[in-house]
């Protein structure tokens, strides 16, 4: 994997996007959040308020988001994913490392285990997956998952006694409901290996806003294609499923606490994802209106200096 060099002393700010008791169970007896920040952002409110600290270090920020809201009431089509990413890139978010349930699509990627995702397969369609309705944008997005990220949480995760996959497809869709099982045996042969509905247009948005964006899926379980013994109580299957995320959960917590203990790879090596703007903006930049321009002012104020 390679990079540019980034200056040893570039500000790190990181962000954790996820379910509230991830975030809960991340700080416990480790960070020190000791604020709670409401964001305006031109999309309205973000999920939460952004619980935000200090790491052991010192210097290094850290940023706590859910998701779902505080209460966790917000379904994946109805989460303010540009409020969210916006309200993160006011504060000065440089890293986000996001994490969600999702299905297995694969026998070899098992419930309780988590994979570090590097493609995805978009199949939303309700969505609004852009900040720049009035001009033409276009993101390179090949590789949608930082590499200096993927490559910092891999080491990290080589360290530790867990059981993780360093590559993964994810399919995302649209939902609430599940897959049918014609659905999920289509995402195998699309090349699918795990089925989520939040990771988009989430890593879109964090790539228009030059965020580094990294993700970690959490399976609870093999989705429709493989089919659950139907003699099992409902609520067994419940519990196994939890289980299940409790099991992908601790290790979630374990990789991200070993990760931020030294963030000094991703000061040294800068994201691709700071410079996503460089060559995105297509419009004229003279043509742009100037109220647009200062509405989305942390996004690209830079380029119109």
């Amino acid at each position: 994997m390679k990079s540019e060099s980034a200056s040893p002393d570039s500000p790190i700010h990181l962000a954790i996007v996820g379910g509230t008791g991830l975030a809960d169970r991340l700080v416990a007896g480790f960070a020190e959040v000791s604020e709670s920040i409401a964001v305006d952002t031109p999309f309205g409110e973000p999920s939460a308020p952004i619980q935000t600290g200090l790491l052991p270090d010192g210097r290094t920020r850290l940023s706590l988001l859910a998701r779902h809201g505080e209460e966790h009431l917000l379904n994946p089509n109805r989460v303010p994913y540009r409020a969210n990413i916006f309200a993160l890139k006011k504060i000065g978010v440089t890293h986000l490392i996001a994490s969600g349930a999702v299905g297995s699509l694969r026998d070899t990627i098992h419930p309780g285990e988590i994979a570090l995702v590097n493609q995805f397969i978009d199949k939303t369609h309700n969505r609004a997956s852009t900040f720049f309705e009035n001009a033409a944008v276009h993101v390179e997005f090949s590789q949608p998952c930082c590499p200096v990220m993927r490559q910092w949480l891999i080491d990290a995760a080589a360290q530790l006694q867990i059981n993780y996959h360093s590559n993964a497809t994810y399919v995302c869709m649209e939902g609430p409901a599940f897959s049918t099982k014609a659905e999920s045996e289509m995402h195998r042969q699309w090349g699918g290996d795990l089925i989520g509905m939040t990771a988009l247009p989430e890593a879109k948005l964090a790539r228009e806003a030059e965020i580094a964006y990294a993700l970690i899926a959490l399976p609870t379980d093999y989705d429709a294609w493989r089919q659950h013994d139907h003699d099992i109580p409902h609520d067994s299957l419940l519990a196994e499923i939890m289980g299940n995320l409790n099991e992908a959960t601790d290790a979630c917590v374990q990789l991200i606490r070993k990760s931020l203990e030294d963030v000094s790879f991703l000061q040294k090596n800068k994201s691709p994802a700071y410079e996503a703007l460089s060559l995105a903006i297509w419009s004229d930049k003279s043509k742009i209106d100037t109220a647009e321009i200062e509405r989305l002012k942390p996004l690209w104020g830079k380029y119109f200096q």
